[in-house]
């Protein structure tokens, strides 16, 4: 990856109809145009996506670095888990285009983790832990072809990274919200991707099942893996993301944690949103209080 620093750039355009006159300007959104485009992860230009002729995302530019554990944040319905689908060409585009290193989605799925929110999954699908982690080896194998040993193997042992070994013949159906999103996320590990993208992978799990989810996220970038998350808890964030997106259906600032979550952010993504603000302000008190 280039040792250039990401360049800054002005704020992006409104919503159609959003009343800017009053507004200071955003802060930066940093791209990484110095960077050879097939050693960016996630790129994404010039993105508009509209359901009913409702803009959903509005004129999204965006870079993510390599080796980063990123975090999507935005009120909802600012369009976090429309950018996922996006990124993997699953929603119809107004305009633009998303590449990973370079390329269009379909002819780099086989380096990418994908984690869905739970209730997108059909639950009562009859299929065992064991057999949904060996789903995420068939880019390697291709799907008319049986896995073999080895992939059986790589599964068992992504199975029992995240705790759920035990549970290997065990029904996804019988297993709680937190042992599933367990499983999907081993899946994605014996994918053995460069780029993972996780859709509310937090949401309804417990404490203990959260911990041990952000530990595999943190040993995942260690390795030089890149991880774009949807979050929804603010308090969380300076703790556990590096890169953050800050989204409103258009990008607010994206950047590294401590230069672009603060108040300014916050107020722009959030629209004043007391409760929400409060707990981001506390947040980013702890954190910078935790750098002094």
């Amino acid at each position: 990856m280039s040792d250039q620093s990401p360049t800054p750039v002005g704020d992006q355009s409104p919503t159609p109809g959003e009343d800017t006159s009053a507004e200071p300007a955003a802060p930066a959104i940093q791209l990484l145009p110095d960077v050879d485009p097939d050693k960016i992860p996630i790129r994404i230009h010039d993105m508009t996506i509209a359901y009913h002729r409702k803009p959903v995302l509005w004129d999204v530019d965006l870079d993510v670095p390599e080796g980063k554990l990123v975090g999507i944040v935005g009120p909802n319905g600012a369009g976090k888990s429309t950018m996922i689908l996006a990124i993997m060409n699953l929603v119809p585009k107004a305009s633009g285009w998303a590449r990973i290193y370079g390329k269009p989605y379909e002819e780099m799925r086989r380096i990418v983790g994908y984690v869905p929110q739970r209730e997108s999954v059909d639950w009562d699908f009859p299929i065992s832990a064991h057999e949904v982690v060996t789903m995420g080896r068939y880019g390697h194998v291709g799907w008319f072809r049986r896995p073999s040993r080895q992939d059986k193997q790589i599964a068992s042992e992504a199975l029992d990274k995240v705790g759920m070994a035990e549970y290997a013949d065990r029904q996804i159906s019988q297993l709680s919200g937190g042992q599933q999103q367990r499983v999907f996320l081993a899946r994605a590990l014996a994918q053995d991707a460069k780029v993972y993208l996780m859709d509310e992978p937090f949401a309804g799990v417990d404490a203990a099942t959260e911990a041990a989810i952000i530990d595999i996220l943190m040993e995942l970038r260690a390795q030089g893996k890149t991880i774009l998350v949807v979050h929804h808890d603010l308090q969380t964030v300076t703790r556990y993301f590096d890169w953050v997106i800050m989204l409103n259906t258009r990008v607010v600032a994206s950047g590294p944690t401590e230069e672009v979550f603060n108040d300014t952010t916050l107020n722009k993504t959030y629209g004043g949103r007391l409760t929400v603000l409060s707990q981001a302000a506390q947040a980013v008190q702890d954190y910078e209080t935790g750098r002094a």
